[in-house]
């Protein structure tokens, strides 16, 4: 309630188009192994140390890399640990158009969503949660709250404690150790739980139905 209003929840809806299969040819290509892609910002926010802390502790455990698709105002601090670190096992592959990232993220063996630790933002679902669930792949969540528990309820992939590195590498670890069978049902449940919940064409039919039935309702007041 806000007040004596009462308040439904609706959310927002994802990206059509990153469940469709793209016609674009791929602007990157993934090396072998198993890739873990984190695309979008580079913010405080994203809790990109924690990243590349964990990509300190996977050093030594060969066949994971870690790909950054995006860009911000961290980018040359990113940058800089990479080389600090010398983190060979973590690619900063730069930021691409939006039509071009389907064909990216459908690449990936599992795709990074990360946060830093808040009250606020466990109430929090980044936009990339939906995009990733639409992409079919794995999903690894480094967060809190809402977030983790959409990936939770997908049966999409793995979860840990926001900011804990060593957690996250243990998700990492965990998640590249599975068959790929079991790699594609987490994947194609996410896509699954996408369409249930975050698919604008059922969420628009969702908001016109529920409109139609309060005005109904009004109507039948008045």
């Amino acid at each position: 309630m806000a007040g004596n209003t009462p308040v439904e929840y609706h959310p927002n809806p994802g990206e059509s188009s990153f469940d469709q299969p793209t016609a674009c040819p791929a602007a990157l290509i993934l090396e072998p192994g198993f890739n873990v892609v984190f695309a979008g910002n580079f913010g405080k926010l994203q809790a990109l140390d924690t990243v590349l802390a964990a990509a300190d502790l996977l050093k030594t455990t060969p066949g994971i890399r870690i790909v950054l698709v995006g860009s911000g105002n961290l980018g040359p601090w990113v940058k800089q640990e990479i080389d600090r670190l010398k983190l060979e096992n973590v690619t900063l592959a730069g930021r691409f158009p939006q039509d071009q990232m389907p064909g990216i993220l459908g690449q990936a063996s599992a795709l990074l969503v990360s946060l830093a630790r808040s009250p606020i933002l466990a109430q929090t679902v980044p936009s990339k949660v939906q995009a990733y669930l639409a992409a079919g792949r794995p999903v690894i969540a480094s967060l809190d709250g809402e977030g983790a528990q959409i990936v939770t309820e997908a049966g999409c992939g793995v979860t840990c404690p926001a900011e804990d590195a060593s957690a996250l590498a243990d998700a990492i670890r965990s998640l590249a150790a599975q068959p790929p069978d079991t790699l594609r049902e987490m994947g194609a449940s996410g896509q699954r739980y996408y369409r249930e919940n975050f698919d604008p064409r059922t969420l628009t039919a969702q908001l016109v139905g529920r409109l139609t039935s309060l005005r109904a309702t009004r109507d039948s007041r008045a």
